[in-house]
């Protein structure tokens, strides 16, 4: 009767922890988000394009690395209308929904796209050298296009213009911003699995 119960227990208790609206997941999503908007502050302007320099691209590699695509998006998503209702977390400590209908508001929609299929891609091992291929391969390139695209319709200028102002500068410093969310990234999921692993020892050992 006691091994029943705790098959149970435990069954539900791994439903919790991947159900995308578990105190769990909803706790990761709110750090994630946090992490986020903390830093967009860290950034600085360069002098011939109307783009910063920002952490917040790797808080975005981070945050599709921890969190399936679904909570991936739906922490984009919340942190997007944060912004746009004129909470001052976009680069710089930014905010409005004109930031969206500008220049560089490219960027910030198809964060909403690139980092959900990021983590969709990242698949189920704990894999630096995947986590920082997909970030270099699919975020990098579809962020991009987005701010192209918003550059060439807001700037009126070309796309030879759109790419020297808005993609060779920021290309090394991404790169390694890659490089970087895929570290911490690995080292987040390590650290949820050893505790995952010790709670689930911890709850035998209660119901025994």
């Amino acid at each position: 009767m006691r091994a029943k119960t705790f098959y149970l227990i435990k069954k539900k208790g791994i439903h919790m922890q991947t159900s995308s609206f578990s105190i769990h997941a909803l706790t990761k999503m709110a750090l994630c988000v946090a992490f986020c908007c903390v830093t967009a502050y860290i950034s600085f302007p360069l002098p011939f394009t109307p783009g910063m320099v920002t952490a917040l691209t790797l808080a975005l590699g981070v945050t599709a690395f921890v969190l399936p695509p679904k909570q991936t998006f739906i922490a984009l998503v919340i942190y997007v209308l944060m912004g746009a209702v004129g909470l001052p977390v976009f680069v710089g400590g930014t905010a409005g929904f004109g930031r969206l209908l500008g220049p560089t508001g490219g960027y910030i929609i198809a964060w909403v796209i690139a980092y959900p299929i990021i983590s969709a891609l990242k698949g189920k091992n704990i894999s630096f050298k995947r986590y920082a291929l997909v970030d270099i391969v699919v975020g990098i390139p579809l962020t991009y296009v987005g701010w192209l695209i918003s550059m060439i319709l807001m700037m009126d200028i070309t796309l030879q213009q759109a790419i020297f102002m808005a993609v060779l500068p920021y290309i090394p410093g991404d790169i390694i911003k890659c490089l970087a969310a895929a570290f911490l990234g690995v080292r987040v999921n390590r650290a949820s699995e050893k505790i995952a692993s010790s709670f689930g020892r911890g709850f035998a050992i209660d119901l025994f």
